[in-house]
């Protein structure tokens, strides 16, 4: 491996501890002790210092309670916008049946689905569900803000938006009525 990648994948694995210990919620400390790993080691490998060996990335994998690939993955898209009118349509070829596969999941993720009504004024801020929560909506009608604090975004009637609900976030109408479609996806 050359040492450009070298340096990629330690920087990558530091990110994911990051990532991972501050989804968690857990302190340098907090986790250290949980891996049985000094503080001060945990924070040179955050900071993408070191040569961690498998067993240590194991220990931390295993403190965090997640699997040892995510040490090694890029986070997931955090968001996904699609607006009306825009996403990759499916016709069918013997009636006039046109869908838009706007996101897929996988055969272990729960599903709870709601339909929202929203009217103007005080916005609904919500506290992070449990991790690994994602929002799926669809606006039906009106103009809402939704999304995560600091990333909302604006959205019309037929706009889908997915964001993670493992973190605070609102919804707000914009219009004086707004109706939304929310599934709440977890695992």
């Amino acid at each position: 491996m050359s040492e450009s990648a070298k340096k990629a994948m330690t920087a990558a694995i530091a990110a994911a501890i990051t990532r991972e210990r501050t989804k968690a919620g857990l302190s340098l400390s907090a986790l250290a002790a949980k891996a049985g790993l000094s503080k001060s080691t945990l924070s040179q490998l955050e900071a993408g210092g070191g040569n961690p060996s498998v067993e240590t990335l194991w220990a931390i994998a295993t403190a965090l309670g997640i699997p040892f690939s995510f040490l090694f993955e890029a986070p997931p898209a955090r968001t996904t916008l699609i607006r009306a009118g825009e996403g990759k349509r499916i016709d069918a070829q013997s009636s006039a049946f046109q869908a838009v596969l706007l996101a897929s999941c996988t055969p272990q993720t729960r599903h709870d689905i709601y339909q929202v009504a929203l009217s103007a004024g005080k916005p609904q801020c919500n506290k992070a569900h449990p991790r690994g929560t994602l929002e799926h909506l669809i606006v039906m009608e009106g103009e809402v803000r939704a999304g995560p604090k600091g990333v909302e975004e604006v959205l019309q009637q037929g706009d889908y938006y997915a964001f993670p609900g493992d973190e605070p976030h609102l919804y707000e109408a914009l219009s004086p009525h707004a109706r939304i479609m929310l599934v709440m996806e977890s695992g």
